[in-house]
């Protein structure tokens, strides 16, 4: 299993996460530029070269992004490093939602954080689980009473969640940004993996290298700003 796509998204921008169980290419997704492109930064920068997979939940997600995790020793807690920075969350549902491949960006609870600001640089990476129709429902209800009523699951979304599945119990509070196009075998790897009771792997599981391997985003942005007779369409992906 290489990848999983059900919802047309725009991506201009690609970035190859080459890790000591295997590869994984993440397509940046447009419709959230400001996640986008400090993405982009960081992995030019080389932020993200040796950092650890540092927390791993079972049929939930894989975490990394944490800069105290490069020189981590065995056991020690991860999980607090960060830039001093946030991020203006990027909400764009129902059409990007929390499907199993979906790259989001972790953040800091909300007693702390009201505005659900995003983490400058730890994401994770979408597990979750196939849903049954009474989990659909008790999600929904969870989402009623964390969003106020705000988030509703449409039935694009509930077929997805259904037959591919993910963890709608976070829509509409942690920005998805992206999403795995090759590798989710290995995103599953490591989601097997043995953890301590931190959740952290016993086998560090490292990021060796980050690369960008595709970056027309600001060729896309300047088209658009050219008359409409000289405008180019954005690349979009497509789905299988």
């Amino acid at each position: 299993m290489g990848s999983l796509t059900a919802v047309a998204q725009t991506s201009t921008t690609e970035v190859l996460l080459e890790t000591t169980e295997g590869n994984i290419r993440i397509a940046l997704y447009d419709e959230t530029p400001q996640h986008r492109d400090n993405f982009l930064k960081l992995v030019k920068m080389h932020v993200y070269d040796s950092l650890l997979f540092h927390r791993v939940v079972k049929s939930f997600m894989i975490q990394a992004g944490d800069p105290n995790s490069k020189n981590a020793k065995p056991g020690q807690l991860l999980g607090s490093g960060d830039f001093d920075y946030t991020l203006e969350p990027e909400f764009r549902l129902p059409q990007i939602f929390h499907r199993r491949g979906c790259v989001a960006a972790a953040r800091e609870p909300d007693l702390v954080n009201p505005g659900m600001r995003s983490s400058a640089s730890q994401f994770y990476i979408v597990w979750g689980r196939r849903l049954t129709s009474d989990q659909i429902e008790k999600a929904q209800e969870r989402l009623d009473t964390m969003t106020q009523g705000r988030v509703k699951l449409t039935p694009e979304m509930v077929k997805t969640y259904k037959s591919i599945g993910g963890t709608p119990h976070l829509d509409g509070q942690y920005t998805v940004f992206g999403e795995v196009t090759e590798g989710l075998d290995v995103v599953e790897r490591i989601q097997k993996t043995e953890i301590d009771t931190n959740f952290r792997p016993f086998l560090d599981i490292r990021i060796l290298k980050a690369t960008v391997t595709k970056d027309l985003s600001k060729a896309v942005e300047d088209n658009k700003s050219k008359p409409a007779t000289a405008a180019k369409v954005p690349i979009k992906r497509t789905r299988k």
